[in-house]
């Protein structure tokens, strides 16, 4: 075959339609399978659930077809899948997966343990499949934009608010897994380095689990970062801001607005920009580029060794003991009023 013929061949094996599945079908998973309905070159073979309600609903909002088990789908003939199962199922799920070849994008957090991650990245690794993890915050126009305008700055502290009111539907997690894995994840993606240090504060005010988390990080570059994570805010806010020796960077996640203080002069004046942002959907971002690392063989945009580093620091945040001070301690008895 000709370099020409050669070329046209692998330029058609790219855009034939790519059959893929979505395990589970709850809130992320139903998005998942809407986004993937209306992608050119996708063939969306169905949707896993066990629950008869989570399947209507994927019917209803997509018209694909659903099964109540992961082997009724493998036996549709799926090259990959997402898998948006509750955590306590990724592990099961993406080796089952893995076993018989079929490329995976599993959502964030990718296991309970760091162990069972671990095992989900070597089996991915040994088959030669494609493993991604979904951390959609990455793919969040004001996120790309913050991170653009960090490129060869030397970044001095981050700081991260992500709070909102109690999510109805969480149980089984507290807001370090549910909420701040997620900037965990851009506190290494900004800086490009781990982190080291970890300097919890939990509480549990009104849940079982912890409901209000202020971490602090120290990054192997020097970098300080601190996470303000609640379900006690009555709205949501979503922020980012970046100091580094040039400039000042603010970004709200949820209005996507971004903007860069630069050029401080000795008098304390300084100049102010907004910069420019994209209008993509994160998810449809992220699953586009799930679906080029799977047809490309590239390196996924998030790798499974990239979830597993987020989730090891997430856990260790849960497991340090706060350590309290003597005066700290002398504060837990009533206060006496003075004078």
């Amino acid at each position: 075959m000709s370099a020409k013929g050669a070329a046209s061949g692998a330029k058609a094996e790219a855009k034939r339609s790519l059959r893929i599945g979505v395990i589970g079908a709850g809130v992320m998973g139903s998005n998942h399978a809407r986004v993937l309905a209306g992608l050119p070159d996708i063939t969306l073979v169905g949707v896993v659930d066990p629950l008869q309600a989570h399947r209507t609903r994927a019917t209803d909002l997509t018209g694909c077809r659903t099964f109540s088990s992961l082997d009724d789908l493998i036996a549709e003939g799926v090259e990959a899948v997402t898998i948006a199962a509750p955590t306590h199922l990724h592990h099961e799920v993406a080796l089952a997966c893995i076993a018989h070849g079929i490329h995976i994008l599993v959502e964030k957090p990718i296991a309970p343990s760091v162990a069972e991650g671990q095992e989900i990245v070597a089996a991915a690794r040994r088959a030669g499949v494609t493993l991604m993890v979904g951390h959609v915050e990455r793919f969040n126009p004001a996120v790309a934009a913050i991170k653009k305008a960090l490129s060869g700055e030397d970044i001095l502290s981050i700081a991260i608010t992500r709070v909102g009111p109690f999510p109805p539907r969480m149980s089984n997690v507290g807001v370090v897994i549910d909420l701040a894995v997620h900037d965990i994840d851009l506190i290494r993606w900004f800086t490009e380095s781990d982190i080291v240090e970890v300097q919890p504060q939990l509480s549990s005010a009104v849940a079982e689990r912890e409901d209000i988390a202020l971490l602090q990080f120290r990054t192997a570059s020097g970098v300080l970062a601190h996470i303000n994570t609640n379900w006690l805010t009555p709205f949501k806010a979503r922020s980012v801001t970046v100091a580094t020796r040039g400039k000042y960077v603010m970004g709200d996640l949820l209005t996507r607005q971004v903007t860069e203080c630069f050029g401080f002069k000795p008098d304390g004046s300084y100049s102010m920009r907004h910069l420019p942002v994209g209008h993509d959907e994160p998810l449809r971002a992220e699953l586009i580029a799930f679906i080029h690392a799977v047809r490309s063989g590239n390196v996924p945009a998030v790798t499974g060794d990239e979830g597993v580093a987020s989730l090891e620091i997430a856990i260790q945040c849960l497991e340090t003991p706060a350590k309290p001070t003597a005066a700290s301690a002398a504060l837990k008895g009533p206060r006496r009023v003075v004078g």
